[in-house]
């Protein structure tokens, strides 16, 4: 058991499996009639992280699933990695979870079972560094790999964060820097660096508990996480949602170091093409350096966070108090031509 490689059982891993934005548009189109409900607040019309349902108390309900293929070769830190990836959409509504559950594919004929044990085990690690149950669950038998949650959590509707409500001249924010896609690319491709890979689990693992106390802050007029369609795709949703454009600075866009030595269109994701072709004509000229890393789809990503000027030192103190430390790397500005304009 020692030997298996679970990144090896999949044709794709973390969130670069996730479907393009142009395909998944397309799936999501319907002209059959929609029956109206008051109380969702937040649903399928809107490109968000999560459903959001009004219980009519001044509260709501969070809701969210999500799940992936193998990222890692070690079973208890897919475990971790994909728990704390689902567990994300929660608090990137301002939300904090309440429950989860398991949904696990396996190919029992191919991968021992005590393997599937293990990222089980992983996942519960992390339930309970967030405070919360894994309380069920589904499984089936498959020819690939996956596993995930399906995560209940509620918030103060007063403090119900969206990625389409930015306002103009608001600063933004990344609270993890980017790269993982491409460490795991070349983790997969034989050629990483064992030191490097540990640091992207570690980050993978990394809870954005942080969205929680942002969600009480009011200058944080928007918030997402980055995942599988990169920073460049998570932001152009925020762009077109709040009917804004945005002006960002490649040099002050965090990024992870260790990212430097597979900045090569060799090592880039899958997803990283499929995401271009989706959005690449709503994003200003770039070179294919920059195109490969903002355009990376990352796993377990950090929070895209829209502030507004006044609340910056706000903003940042809690940050810091969370261990984060990041700095603006743009702003939100009036429409132009180009939904993400990169200087």
């Amino acid at each position: 058991m020692s030997e298996i490689k679970l990144t090896q059982y999949s044709h794709g891993s973390g969130c670069g499996c996730k479907i393009s934005p142009k395909v998944l548009d397309q799936i999501l189109h319907t002209l059959t009639p929609q029956n109206a409900f008051p109380n969702l607040l937040v649903g399928n019309k809107d490109k968000d992280d999560a459903a959001v349902f009004d219980l009519g108390n001044g509260e709501a309900i969070i809701s969210t699933t999500d799940f992936f293929m193998p990222i890692v070769d070690d079973a208890f830190d897919f475990g971790r990695i994909a728990s704390t990836n689902a567990l994300s959409d929660i608090y990137a509504m301002g939300g904090e979870p309440m429950m989860a559950i398991a949904i696990l594919g396996w190919p029992i004929d191919t991968i021992p079972a005590e393997i599937a044990q293990k990222v089980l085990d992983g996942s519960r690690a992390t339930c309970t560094a967030a405070n919360i149950p894994l309380a069920g669950g589904h499984s089936i038998d498959s020819p690939e790999p996956f596993f995930g949650l399906a995560v209940t959590g509620k918030v103060k509707i007063e403090h119900l964060k969206q990625n389409s409500t930015a306002t103009e001249g608001c600063l933004l924010y990344l609270t993890k820097p980017l790269g993982v896609g491409l460490l795991a690319t070349a983790q997969k491709m034989g050629i990483s660096n064992p030191e490097y890979l540990q640091v992207a689990v570690n980050q993978m693992a990394t809870l954005n508990k942080v969205g929680a106390d942002l969600g009480k802050l009011s200058a944080v007029k928007a918030m997402t996480d980055v995942t599988g369609f990169g920073l460049l795709g998570h932001l152009v949703e925020m762009c077109e949602g709040s009917n804004l454009s945005a002006e960002i600075s490649y040099e002050k866009v965090p990024k992870m170091p260790e990212a430097n030595d597979y900045l090569y269109p060799f090592c880039a994701p899958k997803g990283c093409n499929t995401n271009w072709e989706s959005y690449g004509e709503k994003v200003s000229a770039i070179n294919d350096t920059q195109r490969i890393l903002l355009a990376d789809p990352q796993t377990s990503g950090g929070l895209l966070i829209a502030v507004e000027p006044a609340g910056k030192e706000a903003l940042e103190r809690i940050l810091q108090e969370n261990g984060v430390v990041a700095e603006s790397f743009g702003q939100m500005i009036a429409k132009t031509e180009k939904s993400i304009n990169v200087i």
